[in-house]
Formats: C-alpha cells, structure tokens, sequence
C-alpha cells in the first residue's frame, strides 16, 4: 500500500507539473537549488584519533520542503555518497525531529524550516599537524511543494587540518543549538502492542511532566498507519499512543512531546489501557517534589560552607533573652532570604531553559567570574567570624531590629549552600524542570523553607532557645573556630578556579582576595579606633572585585580521566553492545558530595578491585564547565544536577539510578 501511495503521488505531482504550470509558478518556477544545503565543521583543526562534528545545514526556499529519514507516505530520504581520505570514517547523520505534511489523506515527514543534520567524522590516530583532510560529498534528495515535486542534487566540500582540536565559542554555540534540536535518548525501554489493526505504545514519561503535543515519528517502516490520528493517553509514569498499524519487531522512532524530540525503541509485549489523564497529577507529584526539596534543605546543614551561618544565628538568639518578638522577626526575615533566593535561582534556571540553555542546579558555579566573587565573600565572612572585622549595620537595618541582616543572611546561606545536591534534592530538582512553572517554582521555594527550618523553629519555640547556651565569652572562641570551616570553603572555591581558569586564575584570585583581606583589616584597625568604615573604603572594594572579575578567563578544561573512561552516548553505546555492565557517573568539581563519593566509595581499592572482577566498565561524565551535551543526558534521567550515578546491567535493560550518597558496599554488591 505504501509503494502504490508513493507511485500515486508522484504520478499526480508529474500530472500537476505538465497540465497547470501557471497555478504553481509562484513557487515552482523558483530556480533552483530548492535546499540551501551547506558543509559546515564544528572545528576546521580536528586532532588525530578525535571525532568532530559536520553539520549538512539547511536552508529550504519558501514554499518547498525536504524530507526526513522516513519520508512517510510519499518522497524518499536524503541520499549521501561521502568522498573521504584513507582511514577517515563517517556515521550515519543525526536529524531533528520533522514537521507533518498531510496532502490528500496522505502523511509526509518533512523539513520545512531550516535545520541541521549532523554526521560524526573520525579521524584516524597517527595523522601529523597540518596533514589537510578533503572532505567531499554527493548529495540526491528531493524537494517538494504542495503541488509537485522534483529531484536534486548537490556536490558538497570542505578542507580540515589536523590540529589541536580548538572549537571556536560561537561555532560551538551554534552547535549546541543545532544538538539541542536533535532527539535525546528516552533511557528507558518502551513498549508496544499490535492486536485487531490496533498499536498501543507505551512510552516512559514522568507523571508530573505535561506531556503536550504527543506525537511519534516512526523510523520503522511500515509498522504504523503515517496518516491515522495518534490518540494519547496519561497512565502513570507512562504516555500511551494508540493509532492503526500492525506492529512487526522493534518499533524506533522519535517522540515529540513539551517541545522535545526524544529517540526511543519499543519491543513487542502487553499494553494495558491507562485510565486517562489526572487533573491532580500534576499537582501531586508536585507537592512528594516540595516534601523532598524541603528534606534536601534541611540536610544541606552539614556542609562545612552552610553550618557556621546556621550557628551564628543560632547563638544570635541566645541573646534575645526573655523578648519573643524579635526571634520570631529575625527567624521569619532569615526565612525569607533563603526562600526569596532560591525562588531567584530556580526563576533563572527556567527562564535559561526555557531559552534554549542546559544548565541545572548550581548553574552559576560553572563560570569562574561567580566562582571568584563567591570566594571573595567566603573569604569576607571568615575574617568576620575571626575577628579581623565587624559588619557595619546600615541605619535602615538598624532601624528594622536586625530583620535585614537576617534576610541577607538567609539569601547567602541559599546562595553558598548551591554546589551541593544531596539525598533528596536530586529527585525534587530534577522534578522541577519538568513541572508546570508555578510547581517548580513552589519547589525552590521547598528549598528554601528547608535551609531556614532549624532557625524557625529556634525563633518561635521558646524552648529550644532556652536550651541554648548562656551567652558568655566562649561564644567569641566559638565563633573563631567557626572561621575555620569557612576557610575550608574558600580553600575548595581556589581549587576550583584552578581547575576553571589554570593556575593563574588561581593566582590571581588570590592575589584579589588578599587585597580585599588587607583592606578589610584596615577597616579593622580603624573599627578599634571608633571610626566608621567609610565609602571610600567600600569603592575600594569593589573597584578590587572588580577587577579581579574583569581579569577572569576560563581556560579549556583538560580531560583527566583516560579517554575510555570518557563519557560519551557513543562510547555506552558501544560497551552495552558488547554486553558488558557499565557504571556511569557524572560529577563537577564544585560537587561537594560528588567528591566525598568519589573519595570513600567509588575510588576505593575495594570497589575498583570488585569492579575489575566483574568486568564492569566505569564512564566518567565531567560537567564543571557545564557541557551542553552531558547536561541533556542528566535531564533525560530527570536530574537537575550532578551527582548522577547510573548502572546498566549486563545484557542490556534500563539503567538502575543509583542514591546520590553512595558506599563502597553499595557499589560492591553491583
């Protein structure tokens, strides 16, 4: 049926093109190329043994169309015949999701609008700097309009050097937005059933995400009816499409669904019916995602740059004595810095999403500008606690009883407390980014709630605060110690410019925090002598931060891990093949909880040995600099950030999502 619907269709195109050339002479007398097609290389100095990215970018003339790798009812795909020199290979091209095309009863997958297929090139090991690569290719394809269509053809190329592999920044921004329209991996298994002319397929998909505009593109020909309306139906954690078609061996398609393309394969097997859409589902998932975010909160007490905040305020009200109302101010202001802060985060991570962007959670510590002026302030705050300085407070503050330095306060523990992502906060964030917007943002706000818990309940029961310590002087040694988990901070931010931006970034942010130090002393030493800090003092500091952030340059990130160890989709692609388990996980160096892992569980003797005995691959995925890449495959898994550990068994199956606090016993028993 589908070989006469195509013979009919192009039979009717060829009657239109000879009979009536008038009615179509708007658009079909248009000269042609109908596609501007063009070769275009992500870095023109790929290195030998590397891979880089060709783009075929595209161009259609208004009015014409090209067509997917399964055309639909009518047309045929691109044809490529690719001239390449000795021992470079090229993969198969990877296309963005298409538009549809119903012409007379019959469904058409086409490209419309301008996009980008992109092919992987290999290039051999051994090759010598400055050995050119031609690169040449022949190109049949065929364009269309809604009256009549024509075949063409194109010969295409382009020169590469073999290189240092340098991508420039606007050509690797034009790339992402070109892989950003590609299908991402489902990574997780779906499945269908074909019964009386009848296919159900059952697609994992969260029950807390939208789920709009569901429609599947099959790769897999005829196994569906291409011009059968597709009905969708919620069922859990599971969309279900049901069109006409008989099924037959895998289906592979893509998935179009909330404005992204997702690659997913179904096998054969029983599709049980979903009971429909839930009005409350939403809502449901997003108050278990609001309970996690404030559990995730709560926990972020323990790490060494949020516990001397929370004590601080903690002993604060220790002072307050027998007058309730101002812990209670103090405690609701504190809560509404932290709230008010990760509102502004989360609002900023939508909104870059919703542009296009892949970032998650801690987004901001992926550029070595925030990094320095957080150390800058870590730096500000231990000295404080160390007695170099004392904060001035403003007259407004003074005047509102402490309430403004306790909602600074609150901001600034939400703000330094962001490179962690422990137990609980994994799932809620992840839950985030797929809940309606006023959902997610309910779901920061959870965070904040739970960073400011402890601190509300100190304010507003009497009880817990009489439990407190009597002020004395051992509150003053006590603050002096509390200095020293926040040098640790600062110690662990240096570290991280120097991984972001070399040893001379590092140098050079210390060189700046040594001169806000210095100038900070001397507001100390003027503080002893009754004086006020005066402005000139502060333009002097932040004349020094800003120039130290002016200054700051990231540096390309090198590669510590061993290039099989790199993660890459190709790569777990490959090592799955072979039938081998993989343990996959994804960590930044600004991942407090990443490293603590790394350290006591993943890079023990124990582990390794246990993962060498039992043949298990390891694939690291590196997301400090926030590659656009690994950030799609985190969100494909419904995670905001790192860490992210995955373990796909032997012999294939969905992977198992591993807790976000891991042990070496945990990672035994894989």
């Amino acid at each position: 049926m589908r070989a006469i619907g195509y013979i009919v269709a192009t039979l009717t195109s060829a009657i239109v093109a000879l009979a009536a050339p008038a009615r179509a002479q708007d658009v079909s007398r248009q000269p042609g190329p109908h596609l501007r097609i063009a070769l275009v290389a992500e870095s023109d100095t790929p290195k030998a043994g590397s891979e880089v990215a060709i783009a075929l970018d595209t161009t259609p003339q208004p009015g014409w169309h090209g067509y997917w790798r399964n055309p639909g009812d009518a047309g045929f795909p691109a044809k490529l015949d690719w001239t390449l020199p000795a021992g470079v290979t090229v993969g198969e091209p990877a296309y963005p999701a298409p538009q549809r095309l119903l012409i007379s009863g019959l469904m058409n997958y086409v490209f419309e609008r301008p996009y980008a297929a992109i092919v992987k090139l290999k290039v051999p090991r051994g090759l010598a700097e400055g050995t050119t690569l031609p690169i040449s290719l022949h190109m049949a394809y065929l364009v269309c309009t809604t009256q009549l269509c024509g075949p063409e053809q194109g010969d295409f190329a382009i020169t590469l050097t073999v290189g240092d592999g340098a991508i420039d920044p606007t050509q690797r921004a034009v790339f992402d937005a070109w892989r950003r329209a590609l299908p991402q991996p489902l990574g997780a298994p779906a499945t269908y059933q074909a019964a009386n002319g009848e296919v159900r397929i059952a697609a994992p998909y969260p029950a807390d995400a939208k789920g709009e505009g569901a429609y599947f593109y099959p790769l897999s020909r005829e196994v569906i009816d291409y011009a059968a309306p597709q009905m969708v139906r919620r069922d859990g954690d599971r969309l279900i499409l049901i069109t006409k078609g008989k099924g037959g061996g895998p289906i592979e398609g893509v998935l179009s669904v909330d404005g992204r393309a997702l690659a997913m394969k179904a096998s054969p097997g029983v599709v049980a019916m979903g009971s429909g859409p839930s009005s409350g589902g939403d809502w449901a998932g997003a108050a278990l995602a609001f309970a996690a975010a404030v559990l995730g909160g709560l926990l972020l007490h323990v790490m060494p740059c949020v516990f001397p905040i929370l004590r601080l305020k903690a002993l604060s009200l220790a002072r307050a004595g027998g007058d309730e109302r101002g812990p209670r101010r103090e405690a609701l202001a504190y809560a509404s810095g932290a709230v008010v802060m990760c509102l502004a985060l989360g609002a900023t991570i939508l909104a870059l999403r919703t542009g296009g962007g892949v970032v998650g959670w801690a987004f901001q510590l992926q550029d070595p500008r925030v990094v320095i002026l957080l150390l800058l302030l870590t730096v500000g705050i231990s000295l404080n606690l160390a007695g170099v300085f004392e904060l001035p407070t403003p007259r407004f503050a003074s005047k509102a009883g402490g309430a403004s330095g306790a909602f600074a306060t609150g901001a600034l523990a939400a703000f330094v407390a962001t490179p962690c992502a422990g137990p609980f906060m994994g799932v809620a964030l992840g839950a985030a980014l797929v809940l309606p917007w006023p959902a997610a943002l309910a779901v920061f706000a959870g965070l904040g709630l739970g960073l400011a818990l402890p601190f509300l309940l100190l304010g507003f029961v009497p009880a817990l605060r009489r439990k407190l310590p009597r002020p004395g002087a051992w509150m003053e040694v006590l603050r002096r110690i509390l200095s020293i988990p926040m040098w640790v901070t600062a110690v662990a931010l240096a570290w991280l410019l120097g991984k972001q931006a070399g040893v001379n970034g590092m140098a050079l942010a210390l060189l700046v925090a040594l001169g806000c130090g210095l100038v900070l002393w001397a507001v100390g030493r003027r503080q002893t002598r009754g004086l006020a800090v005066g402005a000139p003092t502060i333009l002097m500091l932040v004349a020094i931060a800003t120039a130290g952030v002016w200054l700051m340059r990231p540096v390309p990130k090198i590669v510590e891990v061993a290039s099989d160890q790199a993660f890459s989709e190709a790569r777990l692609a490959e090592l799955r093949k072979e039938g081998r388990p993989v343990f996959v996980y994804f960590t930044a160096d600004w991942c407090l909880t990443c490293k603590v892992n790394e350290r006591v569980a993943i890079d023990t003797d124990r582990v390794q040995a246990a993962f060498h005995a039992r043949k298990i691959a390891v694939l690291v995925g590196d997301w400090t600099n926030g590659d656009p890449t690994l950030g799609r495959f985190i969100e494909a898994h419904n995670r905001a950030g790192v860490p992210l550990y995955l373990f796909y068994p032997a012999g294939g199956g969905a992977p198992r999502i591993l807790p976000q606090i891991l042990t070496p016993s945990m990672l035994e028993e894989l």
